[in-house]
């Protein structure tokens, strides 16, 4: 049986009150397999953050925080698709798209997730049809070629030590994490090697991204009081 950890939110079963909506869990979603039957179906809770992870279902219903969470997300998400796009890289994927590899690690919604035209084609990753709408695709299952994960107040232990074990067993080649809670932005470029993920270096703020042969760095300042504007800027290596 899968044990549920949560963040500010109620399981129904539990007849819990609170802010949050409740979350009434089926008995299926205990195992790895019975989860994505879940996630894939028209149940699942269309907002928050629900996932299976080492025979562990994790709920975090936080909104997500306008200026250090959702508008780095759109930047970053903007510039790597503008990238993928123009090289023609593979599939850029925004959140909200399910990424399961082989159990128990990890049946998860990344901030952002990049499949390369190799990895479709050799097989290391392969989209999951719906079942019952033909030609439509719900999952992507197998080892991503990156992933992104944006820090949020109630997330530091799950993106900074969970997910990043979950997505180095699952074989994600490259991981970056972003923390923008303090006031300097903290924006790492993990590489998979043979024991566990190391940061790329920085040289002068830059940082090399095997994944998409550039280097980059993200930057953040303020363009009205309370405002802040990120720029995640990208060169040839």
């Amino acid at each position: 049986m899968a044990t549920v950890t949560t963040s500010k939110t109620p399981v129904a079963s539990a007849g819990l009150a609170s802010e949050w909506p409740a979350i009434c869990i089926p008995a299926g979603a205990a195992t790895f397999d019975g989860f994505r039957a879940w996630a894939t179906s028209g149940d699942f809770p269309q907002r928050g953050w629900v996932s299976f992870i080492d025979g562990e279902i994790l709920i975090d219903m936080s909104p997500e925080d306008l200026s250090t969470h959702s508008r780095i997300k759109a930047e970053i998400g903007c510039r790597i698709h503008q990238i993928v796009e123009e090289l023609d890289l593979g599939e850029f994927y925004p959140d909200r798209t399910l990424l399961s590899n082989s159990a128990p690690n990890p049946s998860t919604e990344p901030d952002g997730t990049f499949v390369s035209w190799e990895a479709f084609e050799s097989g290391r990753v392969r989209r999951v049809a719906a079942k019952s709408r033909m030609g439509q695709f719900v999952e992507l299952k197998g080892a991503p070629d990156w992933v992104l994960e944006i820090v949020s107040p109630s997330s530091v232990e799950k993106d900074t030590r969970t997910l990043r074990r979950a997505y180095f067993l699952a074989g994600v080649a490259e991981y970056w994490l972003v923390n923008a809670l303090g006031r300097q932005i903290k924006f790492q470029i993990l590489d998979r090697r043979r024991t566990g993920y190391a940061a790329v270096p920085s040289r002068n703020g830059w940082r090399r991204s095997r994944a998409f042969g550039r280097d980059f760095r993200l930057q953040r300042r303020e363009s009205r009081p309370g405002f802040w504007r990120y720029s995640l800027e990208a060169k040839p290596a």
